[in-house]
């Protein structure tokens, strides 16, 4: 009945149809003569969205139907000839508009000869979305996911890895529309994996409508994979070999064949590599001075594997299933000193803590994706998507723990330490969306059902004379479910040639449970369980003040909830002095939205957001209430958390040869709580992010390109302010065979300054930190396309049918 209920209010939308437009013409050359088979699309004048692409018949002539009223220009092109376009186009309910003959410009081009290329744009600002464009980027050989995320637009990547967008935190993370049910070190370590060959580009969804999960205050991050939409047999292959302090290897493949009845396409990619990380804190508190000294190291190795095919049942119709796999294992070591002394003479250290660790794991990921798609190329559009991913974990560590005395020399006492963490996930989704014309503008409804299952295990050991013995007052197993049960409705329509808007109205209820259960029955808790209903309307209004000037203002409510990561309240320690604990009582934390968009020439661009956050779930560090030297990080509502934002981006065009991009962010942050006692959160910070990218033509067929961000200070976690720090990247590119080969050189923060150092003072505890990682490298990375093998001869395809595919692959 609940889902019934839920799914009842997607399917409220009417089946009526209404009468469009249509839109109408011929094309032909400067001799009169009609263009067979040129392109046309028609875009909307307010965002130049694609609105329909079609092929001029044997007499040249076009005809766009079912378009809606409203404000259009329209491009034609054809191969060998400049391309032209006819702006200014208004469109009234039920019109049947006639534009006449077009006519091409003669073309001094000879068509034997002519090599048509087209380099995308490094970054493109949609309706929706922002979308940062990886392939061809220099800079981005050797490269991985979280690193390409650090010099997305408007993404800041903190010190710990975590995500956030407009300065926002709680950002959700998809692979190919697909959310990935990760967090913390699954998810970076995940992310660390993904090697930018395999990505095509990453969509930043900063304010998602009702059609999307409501999961995710900061939005949705969306990465792309790599899918060639060309008929016939295409493939590529591609090496890399990256050295900083410690060495990395990838390999990698992908390919497809396509033809009228099926697309078939795989990928995949073999790694191996190193690295290592620092993290220094000196601290005080309770009267004691401590300073603690980290020094991890990794290593790993792996491969992932994708396949998928789509059939084509009909023009209409398609059916297609998707199959992931990977497998990594890793082995990690690290050495942590905690030096003790009193506040007052901190210099005169009275023990020294020393903890070595080895571990290692493995990470298993299996998922898989049946879909059936209907288009009536009409506007009406039905899609079903089942889903199920099983993530499976595992994690040993030995850890001997050894307190010495000032020399270094005497060992005072030890405890020995084993720890076997695994934990499996399984995810299962089941989605159905609909879409249609309806009075001049899009209805679409939907209902979604969500399952994540995850089984946690905490196994500690006391190791005395080789022998592991379970402590069944630090061991517990943490099992949290959760059922989502979700249905939205939203519509979207011009009011006039110039204005236009969206309404949307999503509903999710959430059942969870969070079950621990101890070893020891005295430390046994009852499940936590959460059982809500939540409403996240959204709504747009976009205004064309004028054919190149574009103001857009949105707004959503969004919703953010605990996972298993930060639910389990058991430690996991560095040492026995410093260690990380869950919170099973968090509740989710819930977010208003609202932005302000200004686009001028469809390039240039700038955003104002406002976020306001109830129970803002953050990351404090504070000292233990039991022993006096100890410290950890836990997880803990705020109660408000209030952000003013701005995005200004720029695609400059400085020469014939050389092109620039920036990228400003801009922060201002309030965490406001108060737990009682000296556990007071009140911290204000702005914040800032440049990222610029220029990229040059060198003599000889030479790309260069230079590239690096900087940030200013800001809050990590409720009360860590952390410092400036910078980047800066140089690459080099040339291409080889008829652009077949494409060889890369780039270095990576040269200048080593991306590590980050901050203060922070919560609950008697101040401390000051420093870290770095293995960051500055230099990459050569080797691809190779294996092009086009059709059976048959094929029309040379232009740049406008490559869009619309792209378009259609975004939707």
């Amino acid at each position: 009945m609940k889902f019934l209920l839920i799914a009842a209010l997607g399917l409220c939308g009417s089946a009526l149809f209404a009468q469009e437009g249509q839109i109408s013409g011929t094309l032909q050359n400067s001799a009169t003569e009609p263009l067979i088979y040129a392109n046309v699309a028609l875009y909307r004048s307010s965002d130049s969205t694609l609105v329909k692409a079609e092929a001029t018949n044997d007499k040249g002539a076009f005809k766009l139907v079912n378009i809606p009223s409203g404000s259009y220009w329209l491009k034609a092109t054809y191969i060998g000839l400049p391309d032209i376009e006819k702006s200014d186009i208004t469109l009234s309910a039920n019109q049947m508009l006639e534009v006449g003959v077009l006519s091409f410009p003669e073309s001094v081009i000879e068509l034997e000869t002519a090599l048509v290329k087209a380099d995308r744009a490094l970054v493109e600002i949609k309706p929706d979305r922002t979308i940062f464009n990886v392939t061809g980027t220099i800079n981005s050989a050797g490269a991985d996911a979280l690193s390409l995320l650090r010099k997305a637009p408007g993404v800041l990547v903190d010190n710990n890895d975590n995500i956030s967008v407009l300065g926002r935190s709680g950002v959700m993370i998809f692979v190919d529309g697909k959310r990935l049910p990760l967090s913390g070190d699954d998810l970076s370590n995940y992310l660390g994996n993904l090697q930018a060959e395999q990505i095509d580009r990453i969509d930043i969804i900063s304010n998602p409508g009702a059609k999307y999960d409501a999961e995710g205050n900061a939005g949705i991050i969306d990465i792309r994979l790599k899918k060639d939409k060309n008929n016939g047999t295409n493939g590529s292959v591609n090496v890399n070999y990256s050295q900083g302090q410690y060495a990395r290897e990838n390999l990698g493949a992908s390919g497809n064949y396509r033809n009228k009845l099926l697309n078939v396409f795989a990928n995949g990619g073999l790694n191996k590599g190193a690295g290592f990380n620092r993290i220094d804190f000196k601290s005080t508190q309770n009267g004691l001075a401590l300073d603690e000294i980290n020094r991890m190291q990794n290593e790993y190795n792996g491969y992932n594997l994708r396949l998928g095919t789509d059939f084509f049942l009909t023009d209409q119709q398609t059916v297609g299933f998707l199959v992931s796999t990977g497998q990594n294992f890793f082995d990690r070591n690290s050495y942590n000193s905690v030096g003790i002394a009193s506040q007052n003479s901190p210099a005169q250290v009275d023990s020294i803590l020393i903890a070595k660790t080895t571990g290692d794991g493995q990470r298993d990921q299996n998922t898989f994706n049946l879909n059936y798609r209907f288009d009536n190329k009409k506007g009406r559009v039905f899609n079903v998507d089942g889903d199920f991913g099983r993530f499976k974990n595992t994690n040993s560590r030995l850890q001997p723990n050894r307190y010495y005395d000032a020399t270094h020399e005497n060992l005072l006492s030890e405890d020995i330490n084993a720890f076997d963490t695994p934990t499996d996930i399984d995810i299962y989704t089941l989605k159905m969306d609909y879409e249609q014309e309806l009075i001049g503008g899009k209805l679409s409804f939907g209902t979604k059902f969500s399952r994540v299952a995850s089984n946690n295990q905490f196994l500690v050991y006391d190791v005395m004379d080789n022998q592991q013995n379970l402590n069944i007052q630090q061991s517990n197993t943490f099992a949290y479910d959760e059922d989502v049960y979700a249905g939205y409705v939203n519509y979207s329509r011009p009011i006039t040639s110039t204005w236009s808007f969206s309404a949307g109205l999503r509903a999710e209820q959430t059942d969870a449970t969070g079950n621990l259960v101890a070893f020891d029955i005295n430390l046994m808790e009852p499940p936590v369980k959460l059982n809500y209903l939540n409403w996240f309307p959204s709504a747009g209004l976009t205004w064309q003040m004028t054919p190149k000037q574009n103001f857009a203002l949105n707004y959503g409510r969004r919703i953010n909830r605990p996972d298993y990561n930060v639910l389990n309240p058991f430690n996991n320690q560095l040492s026995q002095l410093s260690y990380e604990k869950g919170n099973p009582f968090l509740s989710p934390e819930i977010v208003n939205n609202l932005e302000l968009g200004y686009t001028l020439n469809y390039r240039y661009n700038l955003k104002l957001a406002y976020s306001k956050t109830t129970d803002q779930i953050t990351r404090l560090i504070g000292p233990d209430e039991t022993d006096p030297r100890a410290n950890f990080i836990t997880w803990e509502n705020l109660a408000e958390q209030t952000i003013w934002s701005m995005n200004i981006s720029a695609p400059i065009q400085v020469t014939k040869g050389w092109s620039s991009y920036i990228n400003l962010n801009a922060s201002h942050l309030d965490n406001q709580a108060n737990y009682g006692g000296n556990a007071i959160v009140d911290v204000q910070a702005f914040t800032y992010n440049i990222y610029q990218q220029s990229t040059f033509d060198l003599p000889f067929g030479f790309k260069g390109e230079i590239s690096g961000w900087f940030s200013g200070p800001g809050i990590w976690g409720g009360v860590f302010i952390y410092d400036t720090n910078w980047s800066l990247d140089l690459g080099l590119q040339r291409r080889f065979l008829d652009d077949a080969v494409n060889v890369r050189l780039s270095a990576s923060d040269i200048f080593y300054e991306s590590g980050w150092s901050g203060t922070s003072e919560f609950n008697g505890l101040a401390t000051t930190g420093y870290g770095n990682w293995d960051s500055r490298r230099v990459s050569l990375s080797v691809s190779y396309d294996l092009g086009n093998r059709n059976v048959k001869s094929r029309r040379r395809t232009t740049g406008l049918e490559e869009e619309a595919r792209r378009v259609g692959s975004q939707q």
